[in-house]
């Protein structure tokens, strides 16, 4: 009875170890990448378990939402993306101009300097709300998942091409208009005290 019971235990193991085996060798080959909407995709047999990364990617669904970009030029500074942001990931400060700026590629007029436009993908949450309530579309959703950084500050991306010197210019600008705007009401109500 024990014999038995040996050489059971030896087949099992034996099973046990040229099934493993067989995967072993097996997956040496690449696996081939295909979406996962293919019908074949789930019926892939031969190759390794998982795929190359970064020699081979998966591709990319026309849907997904990854990493934020900004068109800056095309920003008119409304701040409702971070308004509707849920984790509070962008920051704007915004200059009111002096005049019009220019307009936006889709014809919206700027009048308002993007002083400061961050956004820490540390914090976002890949919901897309910012995306959706973009009246000129320039806060978008791009292709690009991986976003590897060594340090957490790297997260933080900065799109304002404004330096600190033409911020201060903006508004030291603005406060003389505001200051000459002040001077002419003050004047005018002087005016017509000093007709009445």
């Amino acid at each position: 009875m024990s014999d038995n019971k040996v050489i059971n235990g030896f087949t099992t193991a034996w099973k046990g170890l040229t099934l493993t085996l067989s995967h072993l060798f097996a997956s040496s080959a690449k696996r081939k990448v295909i979406s996962a909407s293919d019908n074949n995709y789930f019926k892939q047999l031969e190759g390794t378990n998982t795929i190359q990364y970064p020699h081979q990617s998966l591709p990319v669904p026309e849907v997904g939402r990854y990493q934020l970009d900004v068109e800056i030029d095309d920003c008119i500074v409304c701040d409702l993306c971070a308004k509707i942001c849920p984790v509070d990931c962008i920051t704007i400060e915004s200059i009111k101009a002096t005049e019009l700026i220019g307009n936006t590629s889709d014809g919206s007029p700027k009048r308002l300097y993007a002083a400061k436009f961050d956004i820490d993908m540390a914090k976002c949450m890949y919901c897309g709300l910012c995306t959706i309530v973009c009246p000129t579309e320039c806060i978008v959703m791009t292709n690009q998942y991986d976003k590897t950084v060594f340090e957490l500050k790297d997260l933080n991306y900065e799109f304002s091409d404004m330096t600190p010197e033409d911020t201060a210019e903006k508004r030291a600008l603005l406060e003389k208009q505001q200051a000459e705007k002040q001077a002419a009401k003050l004047a005018a109500i002087q005016k017509k005290e000093a007709g009445e």
